[in-house]
């Protein structure tokens, strides 16, 4: 063998070895990486709380006491007012199935809770898209807080499950803050008063 075959092997060997070794250096550290986010903690979210007023047809996100996001909605008709009072998200689901006694709608546009589901610890009632976007800003739902599809999913991905849901029936002085106009908490519902137009269809 003459000497400069023998190097050349040398060499190779000794590249060899030195890739084996960074290979295995590195699939090391990489699962160590694992490891470690595997066993770290989260940091825990500050818990978010969706303010609805019925009477201004609109929805507001807080994180620690601001407002974040305002979006329009629609709320119970005249006929199937939205329950008011403290609640709570228990449930998220995307693209989920309409079912109503004797009707199932799978999702699609023509299911009349849109792309996302918001579910309250009020059995029944959630927040939710829609097939019908003409209805929101008024009082036309079964109950629930119907949003535009491409609002409910912007929504959905800003809330989760522990979440705090306050429905009001009347302006009050941090409504009027955040939404504007004055506090007023003997008149009826300007949500209510628009009767039960374009009532129908989703929750």
């Amino acid at each position: 063998m003459k000497p400069t075959e023998a190097k050349s092997r040398t060499h190779t060997a000794r590249a060899s070895i030195l890739l084996t070794l960074t290979l295995i250096t590195r699939a090391s550290a990489m699962a160590q990486e694992v490891a470690s986010s595997r066993n770290a903690t989260p940091e825990p979210r500050i818990k978010r709380q969706i303010l609805v007023s019925i009477p201004d047809c609109k929805l507001a996100i807080l994180e620690d006491g601001k407002v974040i996001r305002i979006f329009p909605v629609a709320v119970g008709a005249a006929v199937s007012p939205s329950p008011t009072g403290g609640f709570q998200i228990v449930r998220r689901l995307v693209n989920p199935t309409y079912y109503h006694p004797g009707v199932v709608i799978p999702a699609g546009n023509n299911n009349p809770i849109g792309p996302r589901w918001v579910g309250l610890n009020k059995k029944g009632y959630g927040i939710h898209g829609t097939n019908e976007p003409r209805s929101i800003g008024r009082a036309a739902s079964h109950g629930c807080i119907r949003m535009r599809n491409r609002d409910i999913v912007q929504f959905f991905s800003m809330v989760n499950v522990g979440d705090t849901v306050e429905i009001r029936g009347e302006r009050d002085q941090q409504l009027a803050q955040i939404f504007g106009g004055e506090a007023d908490t003997t008149a009826k519902s300007m949500a209510q008063a628009d009767a039960g137009a374009e009532a129908g269809g989703g929750q």
